[in-house]
């Protein structure tokens, strides 16, 4: 059964950094495509980035690229999300969620398997 667990949130001062880890289970990943989402209170959750299986073709939404940084660990079968440069409006909550690989490209719609979040506060 494919299982996904969010680790790594927290409270981080603004401009600072966090690494956050998606353990997965009942699934290997180089079958599948991992994304990163947010929710913040009030707020519609949104695709952060996502990373395919097989050749790890990458996404970033505008408002991360150049400061988040998403990479996976076929041996920890775990995929993370380094968050550098941290501003406020980046608190949220974070899931990870997964579907099976289509072809080599990664979005991040379709994610039927999702965990349970990690907090991520950033505030100074």
């Amino acid at each position: 059964q494919v299982q996904l667990v969010e680790s790594g949130g927290g409270l981080v001062q603004p401009g600072g950094s966090v690494r956050l880890s998606c353990a997965a289970s009942g699934f290997t990943l180089d079958d599948y495509t991992i994304g990163w989402f947010r929710q913040a209170p009030g707020k519609e959750r949104e695709g952060v980035s996502c990373i395919s299986g097989r050749i790890s073709a990458t996404y970033y939404t505008d408002s991360v690229k150049g400061r988040f940084t998403i990479s996976r660990d076929n041996a920890k079968n775990t995929v993370y999300l380094q968050m550098n440069s941290l501003k406020p409006e980046d608190t949220a909550v974070y899931y990870c969620a997964a579907k099976r690989l289509s072809a080599y490209g990664c979005s991040l719609n379709g994610y039927p398997y999702w965990g349970q979040g990690t907090q991520v506060t950033v505030s100074s």
